[in-house]
C-alpha cells in the first residue's frame, strides 16, 4: 500500500478521527447516519454531532471511499466502497505498526 494511500486519511484534516470512525463502523456494513452515530458511540465513546457526522461523510464520498445507497424512507445509508475498504485497511495497519512501537517504548520505562 502506497505511502499516499496510507496518509490520504490524514488529508481530510479535523474530520480525520470522525472518517476513521464512519469507516470502521461501515466495514461492518451499509448504515445510515443515526446508525453510524450510535456505533460509533458504542464502540468508541465518542459522540459525533450532526455537523461533524455529515460534514465527514461529504469529504468520504467525495474521495469516494463511501457511497450512499437507496434512500429508505428519509434515511439515506452509505457504504464502504472497495477504495475505502484498501484506505482503512491501510490506516489500521499504520495504526498497529504505531500502537506496537509506542507500547514497546512504554515497557521499557
Amino acid at each position: 500500500m502506497s505511502k499516499k494511500l496510507i496518509d490520504s486519511l490524514d488529508d481530510l484534516g479535523r474530520f480525520s478521527e470522525p472518517a476513521l470512525m464512519i469507516m470502521i463502523s461501515l466495514a461492518e456494513g451499509p448504515k445510515h447516519g443515526y446508525a453510524m452515530t450510535q456505533d460509533i458511540e458504542a464502540m468508541a465513546g465518542l459522540k459525533l454531532g450532526p455537523g461533524t457526522l455529515y460534514g465527514a461523510i461529504a469529504r468520504l464520498e467525495e474521495c469516494g471511499w463511501i457511497e450512499p445507497l437507496p434512500a429508505e424512507d428519509r434515511r439515506r445509508p452509505y457504504k464502504l466502497t472497495n477504495t475505502g475498504q484498501k484506505v482503512l485497511r491501510a490506516r489500521l495497519q499504520a495504526l498497529r505498526a504505531v500502537t506496537r512501537i509506542g507500547q514497546t517504548r512504554l515497557a521499557e520505562n
